[in-house]
C-alpha cells in the first residue's frame, strides 16, 4: 500500500458538487492498493498513520499523532499514486490494484484507522472527486507498506 499524508487545518472532498467528507484539524490521505497487497499491510498502515508523529507540541516540535491532538482523517482512494513514470510521457498504472481488490483495501483502511480512534470521512472510490485542503505546514509524508 502507498500513502501520502498531509498535515492540514481544513480538507474536503466533493463528488458532482455535493461534499461527501469534510474535516477540519487533521490528516488528508490520499491512499493506494497496489497488486497483492494484503489486509495485513492496511493494518500496518492504519496504525502507523494514527501514531505518526507530524502535529506540533506545546514547544513547537513535531512531536504528537493525529489522535494525540484529537484530529480526523479524510481519506481519499487514489490509484495514480501508483504511477510509473520510468518510461515514456504517459504515467503507467498497471501495479495498481484490480478495482474490486483497491475498493475493499481502501474501505478496509478506513475501517482500521477509525478502529485506532482516528475519526475518519472519506472520498467516493472512482469517483471523479474535487480534493480541497489547506496544507499545514506544508507537511506531505510518503508511506509504504
Amino acid at each position: 500500500m502507498r500513502a501520502l499524508l498531509q498535515r492540514v487545518t481544513e480538507a474536503s472532498v466533493t463528488v458532482d458538487g455535493e461534499i461527501v467528507g469534510e474535516i477540519s484539524n487533521g490528516l488528508l490521505v490520499l491512499i493506494c492498493a497496489m497488486q497483492g497487497d494484503t489486509e495485513a499491510q492496511a493494518d500496518k498502515m492504519a496504525a502507523k498513520v494514527a501514531r505518526c508523529r507530524i502535529f506540533d507540541d506545546d514547544a513547537g516540535k513535531m512531536n504528537r499523532s493525529v489522535t494525540d491532538i484529537g484530529g480526523s482523517a479524510l481519506v481519499v482512494s487514489q490509484f495514480t499514486l501508483a504511477a510509473d513514470t520510468r518510461s515514456g510521457n504517459r504515467p503507467g498504472f498497471s501495479t495498481a490494484a484490480a478495482p474490486k481488490d483497491g475498493e475493499r483495501l481502501y474501505e478496509y483502511f478506513a475501517q482500521k484507522l477509525a478502529d485506532e480512534g482516528v475519526p475518519v470521512q472519506k472520498g467516493r472510490f472512482a469517483a471523479d472527486m474535487k480534493v480541497r485542503l489547506l496544507n499545514d505546514g506544508p507537511i506531505t509524508i510518503w508511506m509504504e507498506f
